[in-house]
């Protein structure tokens, strides 16, 4: 036990409680699809008349599934459906859009695809090009997902145009258009088109060896266009060097995107005593070819004489399976003693680096910004302090209740302490989000259950894994506990947590430590990775997250603080938002004035001070 004086250890005792009836937040807004869309290719060619092996035809097989992936698509989700080679005997311009893409209409898209009579030629590359005018057109400086889905049962026949070649043409079109292709009982040339369609395409391939599969790639191929990251924020355009950096003028979200090697720079006027978080969400399309390693480099540095870097940070590809939402954040957080380069007023400058290796996927990739401001403590307030033990926070059991994450930070779903249970696709990340007060600390366990596997899926891995991040969105790192953890369809559990919240958690040395310095919402992002698609039997993987919140939440940041008064039956407290304000918590009227702030701060300063060699002599 650390070695803390009397008084030191009862103003830091958490009054453990129990966890409050488990409550989820119900969505009663339907998600705004602007800008997304999904239109499906299917193969009506006169092979799909053979028999799929089942006794029935391949066509049979693809009403099936084509129904079963329009039942499970979200409401409202802008879905259409086109066709090749059902309305003549020879023709390389047979081609019909027989659903428009618009809100779902689940009863149309049935209806169009039972009254489909296979016949013609297989005409890939002119489908292709004629499906991406029926997407809907992003708005400009806007952000979407846009997706050709194709399944055919053999390579295109009409030679002209070439369907790796459109692809290639239509992924340089947009950076939120993929295209992804299903193989139904496909070898040699046909596979190995589908594949380079897909890759050129920014997308993946699924392989169908029978009538099962093919419904279950078409559902998660379907389900996970839907569940596109949903981006929030204004355009802004990175300049390519620091003398050409886009000011960030107020603290907000803004949108961007980013190429293969390139670098983008940002800057923002600060004060001196405020800390500072920009927090960078890069989103290549899932499941897409990436290297280990392939990531986003973030730096903060001052404009002073020497440039002097305020905090680095990155996140990083750490599998090859296919790729994944990356997110960090740098801050500028004023130093203890008030004499440091960063402290000072003035501009800072924001680098994103994007760091890409020969092989993988070269679009863009779209960039989220945040930009947010943490007021200093109020005049006269002695700040408690910080905390680095993680504790015993006991997790939660008992029956877990059905939610759906969130496809991002911006619709991340709101839980309480609890068990939960979600299911998700290969190459799927979901979201979550629950409040987190001062003195209180978080801890969860995401478990992923035992699932039937497929016989020819044997030998093959995959990986499941979890990231936590504060509200600023700071990585917080895994301190004692396993993140990730290879998958091959048997129980596995991945778990993350924090130390207790504390105003002073800022100034210590461990990185998974140092971001646990507000109160406010902390972020669960939970991940399969896209292999499990080669050897789960089910379209969605079950997941149960056993969620802890240890301690009763504190009325501030202060020393000896007491504890908070339930409001609403949430003790945990407001959240601090992207545009600075803090709430009634302790922050708000300046304290830190630069490096000569006066007694107030000095006073703050020893405390800190005095409780860290106090430690160190115990732990000796």
């Amino acid at each position: 036990m650390r070695g803390l004086t009397a008084g030191a250890v009862a103003g830091a005792i958490l009054l453990l409680t129990a966890a409050p009836p488990a409550t989820a937040s119900v969505r009663t807004q339907q998600p705004d699809y602007d800008n997304s869309g999904l239109i499906m290719v299917l193969d009506s060619s006169g092979s799909m008349r053979d028999d799929d092996g089942s006794g029935g035809t391949r066509i049979d097989a693809a009403r099936t599934a084509v129904g079963n992936v329009v039942d499970s698509l979200p409401d409202g989700y802008p879905t259409g459906l086109r066709v090749y080679g059902a309305d003549k005997t020879r023709g390389c311009t047979d081609t019909r859009l027989v659903q428009p893409v618009r809100p779902l209409d689940r009863d149309g898209v049935k209806a169009a695809v039972a009254a489909v009579r296979p016949k013609g030629d297989t005409p890939i590359g002119y489908a292709l090009r004629q499906a991406a005018e029926d997407l809907p057109a992003t708005a400009p400086g806007a952000l979407g997902h846009r997706s050709i889905l194709l399944i055919s049962d053999g390579e295109d026949n009409c030679g002209a145009p070439e369907p790796c070649e459109v692809a290639a043409e239509l992924g340089k079109k947009g950076i939120d258009l993929r295209i992804d292709t299903i193989g139904f009982q496909v070898k040699g040339r046909a596979r190995a088109q589908l594949e380079c369609v897909a890759e050129a395409g920014h997308g993946s391939y699924y392989d169908a060896p029978d009538a099962d599969a093919l419904g279950r790639q078409l559902e998660r191929a379907g389900r996970l266009s839907a569940h596109g990251y949903r981006f929030k924020g204004a355009p802004v355009d990175g300049g390519p060097t620091a003398e050409d950096a886009a000011e960030l003028s107020r603290p907000g979200q803004f949108l961007d995107s980013i190429g293969p090697g390139e670098t983008k720079w940002y800057a923002a006027t600060l004060d001196a005593s405020s800390a500072a978080d920009f927090g960078v969400t890069a989103v290549p399309q899932p499941g897409v070819a990436v290297k280990y390693g392939d990531g986003i480099d973030l730096r903060l540095t001052a404009t002073d004489t020497y440039t002097s870097q305020c905090d680095a940070q990155s996140d990083d590809q750490r599998q090859e399976e296919g790729a994944h939402v990356l997110t960090n954040a740098v801050s500028r957080v004023p130093s203890s003693d008030g004499g440091h380069a960063c402290d000072r007023a003035g501009r800072y400058l924001l680098s994103v680096a994007r760091v890409t290796s020969p092989g993988a996927d070269r679009a863009r990739w779209p960039v989220e910004l945040r930009f947010g401001l943490e007021d200093p403590l109020k005049q006269g307030l002695v700040p408690a302090q910080s905390e680095t033990e993680y504790g015993d926070v006991q997790l939660p059991t008992g029956e877990p209740q059905d939610i759906e994450g969130g496809t991002g930070f911006n619709d991340a779903t709101a839980l309480t302490p609890g068990v939960w249970r979600d299911r998700l696709l290969p190459g799927q990340t979901t979201y979550y989000r629950i409040p987190v007060g001062w003195g209180q600390q978080l801890r969860y366990r995401a478990e992923f259950a035992n699932e039937p596997t497929l016989r020819e899926g044997g030998g093959v891995s995959s990986y499941v894994d979890t990231d936590l991040f504060a509200e600023g969105r700071n990585a917080i790192g895994d301190g004692p506990y396993t993140s990730s953890k290879s998958y091959y369809g048997e129980p596995v559990a991945a778990d993350l947590g924090t130390v207790p919240v504390s105003w002073t958690n800022r100034w210590e040395t461990d990185g998974a430590v140092v971001p646990v310095r507000h109160r406010g919402d902390y972020y669960i992002a939970v991940r399969l990775g896209p292999n499990a698609a080669r050897f789960a039997r089910n379209a969605a993987i079950g997941v149960v997250l056993r969620v802890a919140v240890g301690g009763r939440a504190k009325a501030g940041p202060q020393h000896n603080a007491p504890a908070l008064q339930a409001r609403d039956g949430n003790e945990n407290g407001k959240k601090t938002t992207a545009g600075g304000g803090s709430g009634d918590d302790g922050a708000g009227i300046p304290l830190i004035a630069g490096a000569t702030g006066g007694g107030l701060l000095l006073v703050a300063v020893i405390v800190f001070a005095v409780v860290r060699r106090t430690r160190q002599r115990g732990t000796r």
